[in-house]
């Protein structure tokens, strides 16, 4: 089915304005002093069943917010992975005294805020409304009603989140470092699959919820416009009798870290960046003596567009928008990392210059100038930060939560201006590893690959899960394949496809394809057909009503693309991709010298384990297929095109297959490109019928 692509553009308008002063802006300007920071005590009480409150009093507005949060800590769910973000949103579809529609209509009544997740939730209103607003959001809480129909709803909805990551790279590399660090069936490694979600039931939310959301560890905050008696009435009415499982903290022990420094490798074929994150296990508890200079020199390497790594990797060699680094905190084991999106074929340069870049810092590589900038970046957001009371709040439970001294968010600035270029350096060989790091990259193998052995490192391979890939011989061509002893081939693959879908004897008499179909894209329904005809010749044709929003035509020699009226002929590149398709089924041309395949290995669509098979087509245009190692059946391609100078990643999905006469035709096809997805279903497909010369000159 023909590829649909909507461009969106954006005008940028930029506003300047005169100055009545002259300013050298030759010169940076020079850091004010460290604000003075002055931090109110919360009043802190306990109900008798556990929870701990604290209100922030703050009278400048008639509005209060409040916050319930239990302090869970990270846990296994196994197979069961993606439970408690389910149940999270669970809270907010209606309690067992007061379904959705009425809790929300009474919520929008008031113009309040109440949300939820699995840790907690929030209220937010003006102070007339705040009682009533705290006493729904308690209601909820302690009260859900988990109807069915909103957990199919909201498992449908991960379910197709989780597809559309498939083709991410940032998302492949956010799971992948994680679980390659901690371990995938840790707390803090594990992720949720297509898998775990379709296994959940509702039974299994009632169970976490009954497990997990308890007043035991309980922290309740109160900011804004209440005092300390009115939040202790609301509080001890809304949450007093409030009973549950005692919630002991996770004892999560410490994972090492490798050995010596390794890459990391997954292969994304259609990625037209490398994903790279070089990082290392770290312990930066709030308690920590050396978090402050820790902070400082985080802020120094890749804490913004001054940083080492962004000057580097964007300024000088111009491999990225932008590359900046992390240093984790908190009471469980951390990661520091630092990370870039570059350009394929400069993916090892980059890398190169990311370990320098933390080797400078380790060396002591760091100018007093960059320490005066990073602290002065520090000492404003830090002061910016506390003019917002919630701050105070958050502020006020680390304290309790961590045990800190009182004074801690005090003395936070006097900490971080007292640090020395020799503090950094100290903090940069202790937690900045360049010996026992992960370098793990996502994208596209054939062109990032080739050049990683210059790096000295070993590269291990892995798939979207991070699982350890198992390397099969892959061929280069069909008559190559043929003499490969190895049971599955770029050959075998056509063949049992061809087979799959009716034989060749069948496919080769297709001459034409008439298909109707019916989509839905951004809330509208439209109607479209798709017309073949061999050798070459296609028309594809979109509709909302009696109005014709996209059209395609190629007559076998040329061609046109419209859009809203907006017709554009066919240039040379895409007439000659469009020869490409001499055969309605095109694989039937695969088996043919003009065709370059190989086979990629094992990869997966869903649950659904595939043959991946890389294609390269007469016209050079390149694509990686999926077919279905049980049925044969192609179910997906991915392929990239160049968007008005920006290379952009197709994907299409293939699935419910159809016998039409003695062929198999899908009758689902669902294309993604950039955010955008949608699907095609038919409505009516024929063969051989219907089709003349006329249609492909419209």
């Amino acid at each position: 089915m023909k590829k649909i692509i909507y461009l969106f553009t954006a005008l940028l308008l930029t506003l300047h304005l005169g100055a009545q002063t002259k300013i050298d802006r030759s010169k940076q300007p020079q850091p004010g002093p460290a604000p003075l920071i002055t931090i109110k005590d919360p009043v802190i009480f306990k109900l008798p069943n556990g929870i701990t409150v604290l209100v922030v009093e703050n009278h400048k507005l008639p509005k209060v917010n409040a916050s319930l949060s239990i302090d869970r800590g990270p846990f296994v769910e196994g197979s069961k992975a993606g439970v408690s973000e389910i149940m999270g949103q669970m809270l907010s579809e209606g309690t067992t005294l007061t379904p959705k529609d009425k809790f929300d209509e009474a919520i929008d009544e008031m113009g309040a805020n109440v949300g939820f997740s699995a840790n907690g939730g929030y209220a937010s209103s003006l102070t007339r409304y705040f009682g009533k607003t705290f006493s729904m959001m308690a209601e909820a809480i302690q009260h859900p009603a988990f109807p069915a129909a909103s957990f199919e709803k909201i498992r449908s909805l991960k379910l197709t989140g989780l597809k559309s990551s498939e083709k991410s790279a940032s998302a492949i590399s956010g799971r992948v470092v994680g679980a390659l660090a901690y371990g995938k069936t840790s707390a803090q490694g594990e992720f949720e699959t297509e898998e775990s979600i379709k296994g959940l039931t509702i039974d299994d939310i009632k169970n976490t919820y009954k497990e997990n959301i308890s007043p035991s560890r309980c922290y309740l905050t109160f900011v804004g416009d209440i005092t300390p008696d009115a939040a202790k009435a609301l509080a001890t009415k809304a949450f007093g009798n409030w009973k549950g499982k005692k919630i002991e903290l996770s004892a999560i022990p410490n994972v090492e870290n490798p050995a010596t420094t390794e890459i990391d490798f997954v292969d994304l074929p259609t990625a037209v960046q490398g994903e790279i994150t070089v990082g290392n296990l770290i312990n930066n508890p709030l308690s920590n003596p050396d978090y402050h200079a820790l902070a400082i020199a985080n802020q120094i390497l890749g804490g913004g567009a001054e940083s080492k790594l962004f000057m580097n990797l964007r300024e000088k060699h111009g491999f990225t928008y932008g590359s900046y680094s992390r240093v984790g905190n908190g009471r469980f084991q951390a990661q520091f990392t630092g990370s870039a999106q570059v350009r394929s074929e400069k993916a090892d340069s980059a890398v190169a210059e990311m370990i320098n870049e933390i080797n400078n810092m380790r060396n002591g590589n760091i100018t007093e100038e960059e320490l005066k900038n990073a602290k002065a970046k520090y000492n404003g957001s830090f002061a910016l930060g506390m003019e917002d009371p919630e701050k105070t709040a958050q502020y006020a439970s680390n304290i309790l939560i961590n045990n800190l001294p009182k004074d801690y968010y005090r003395t936070f600035l006097q900490k971080i201006n007292a640090v020395t270029v020799q503090d950094v350096q100290r903090v940069a060989k202790k937690y900045m590893e360049t010996g026992k790091s992960r370098i793990v990259i996502v994208g596209n193998g054939s062109k990032i690959i080739p050049n990683l052995a210059r790096l000295g490192y070993p590269v291990k391979k892995f798939d979207k899960y991070a699982n350890p890939v198992v390397e099969k011989q892959a061929d280069n061509s069909i008559k190559e394949t043929e003499k490969n002893s190895d049971p599955v081939s770029a050959a075998s693959i056509v063949e049992s496809f061809l087979k799959a879908c009716g034989g060749k004897d069948e496919l080769k008499k297709v001459n034409s394809v008439k298909a109707s179909f019916t989509m839905e894209l951004m809330g509208r329904n439209f109607e479209g057909v798709d017309i073949k005809m061999a050798p070459n010749k296609h028309y594809t044709e979109v509709k909302m009503g009696e109005m014709k929003v996209m059209q395609s035509a190629f007559d076998g020699t040329k061609g046109y693309r419209a859009q809203m009226g907006q017709k554009a002929e066919m240039d040379e590149k895409e007439i000659k991709e469009a020869k490409d398709d001499k055969f309605i089924i095109g694989q039937l041309g695969y088996i043919s010298a003009d065709y370059q395949l190989s086979y990629l290995g094992l990869g997966k669509v869903g649950e659904e384990e595939c043959y991946k098979l890389k294609v390269v087509a007469p016209s050079g245009k390149t694509s990686v297929e999926y077919y279905a190692v049980k049925s044969g059946l192609l179910l997906r391609t991915e392929s990239t095109v160049d968007a008005q100078g920006t290379e952009m990643t197709i994907t299409v999905d293939m699935k419910d297959y159809r016998k039409v006469g003695a062929i198999m035709i899908p009758y689902s096809v669902t294309q993604s490109v950039g955010e955008q997805e949608f699907t095609m279903n038919m409505t009516d497909v024929k063969i051989n019928e219907g089709v003349t010369d006329a249609d492909f000159n419209q």
